[in-house]
């Protein structure tokens, strides 16, 4: 006859003169243990990316002096403070130029330029890279070559990518052998835009059919099992199954790419050249103003593309409810039950014996 026993787990006892037991620091003391283990990384961190971003603050609200000095008549240097004048200066529409979106001051023109690169890129990278994903994740002879040869393109330094497709787009390259007739790839052109997402998507879209990929292979085969026996079809399955058990991954892939092609530089950079308005970027205009020695409006110009990436990163992280710590999924009770559990309070436990 089976019988259950109560075991009562009582709290630790203390020591006889009234104070508590010492600390387990590898237990009790897990976020002293933690601090001093994340404190070299936060260390670099801050000096990689939190002084720069303090400085480029501080930078904004001043601007370089230029011109004659009227009480000394010598040409005017150092630097004066302008409070908010380069930020509005950025909405002042002073300095149109001719872009794919007309004649719009410049800022504005780089602005939606970076916009349409994100969006249209993402999309196709989105949609190649799940395609990609689809492909590594079947069982055929040859899937590690099939896998090595996709994820080439992204394992190529991004400079690199623009000198190579630069000789491709050139007005001799093989694009235009291929295509049959003389387009303009690398001048200011509307071709031009659409040069950079080629190179773009060919690079990239291997980063996120890697994550999909990673994603696709915790969905169990009976699954799959299951809904053939129900009769559903490829298409049924992908839609009712593969999306939507892979999409917690392929929105943070999505993200990461979309925060990366904000700030896109390199490419256009390294293939078009400077200059060119149909393909200019906030980047790009940042960069061109401080090798100008305008460091006050160029790190205005960052500032902006910096809460634009803010605002776009939030809109993933609370609207589309993009999981980027790996912890959204585990319900309210089940946090508070490991918290709980954590803490060591006294309980009572369950245990069953026969006789």
């Amino acid at each position: 006859m089976a019988t259950a026993t109560v075991e009562t787990r009582s709290a630790p006892a203390a020591s006889g003169d009234g104070r508590k037991s010492r600390k387990n620091a590898l237990s009790d003391g897990q976020g002293r243990l933690a601090w001093i283990l994340l404190a070299p990384t936060l260390l670099v961190i801050l000096v990689v990316a939190g002084i720069p971003v303090i400085i480029s603050i501080r930078e904004s609200f001043f601007a370089t002096n230029n011109g004659v000095d009227p009480v000394t008549g010598m040409v005017a240097g150092g630097e004066r403070f302008v409070g908010l004048g380069n930020f509005t200066a950025i909405f002042a529409g002073d300095n149109p130029v001719a872009g794919s979106w007309g004649t719009v001051d410049r800022f504005w023109n780089a602005f939606w330029n970076t916009t349409a690169f994100t969006v249209v890129c993402i999309v196709l990278e989105t949609i190649l890279g799940v395609a990609m994903a689809l492909i590594m994740s079947k069982a055929f002879k040859g899937r590690g070559i099939v896998r090595a040869g996709i994820l080439v393109p992204w394992a190529i330094p991004t400079i690199v990518s623009a000198l190579m497709w630069k000789l491709i787009f050139d007005a001799d390259g093989i694009m235009n052998r291929v295509l049959g007739r003389q387009v303009l790839w690398l001048a200011d052109t509307g071709s031009s835009f659409w040069a950079v997402v080629i190179a773009d998507t060919w690079k990239t879209a291997p980063f996120i059919g890697l994550l999909t990929l990673a994603g696709l292979q915790t969905i169990p085969a009976e699954v799959y099992e299951a809904a053939k026996v129900d009769g559903a079809t490829t298409w049924q399955q992908f839609t009712r199954i593969t999306l939507p058990l892979v999409k917690p991954t392929l929105v943070v892939a999505v993200l990461f790419r979309t925060l990366d092609t904000l700030r896109m530089f390199d490419l256009p950079f390294g293939m078009i050249g400077a200059g060119k308005y149909r393909v200019e970027t906030l980047s790009i205009f940042s960069y061109l103003e401080a090798t100008q020695t305008r460091y006050g409006p160029a790190a205005a110009y960052a500032i902006v593309l910096f809460i634009y990436v803010l605002l776009v990163a939030f809109v993933f992280v609370k609207v589309l409810g993009a999981d980027v710590i790996g912890d959204t999924g585990m319900p309210k009770k089940k946090k508070d039950k490991k918290k709980a559990g954590a803490a060591g309070a006294p309980g009572l436990e369950m245990a069953g014996g026969a006789h």
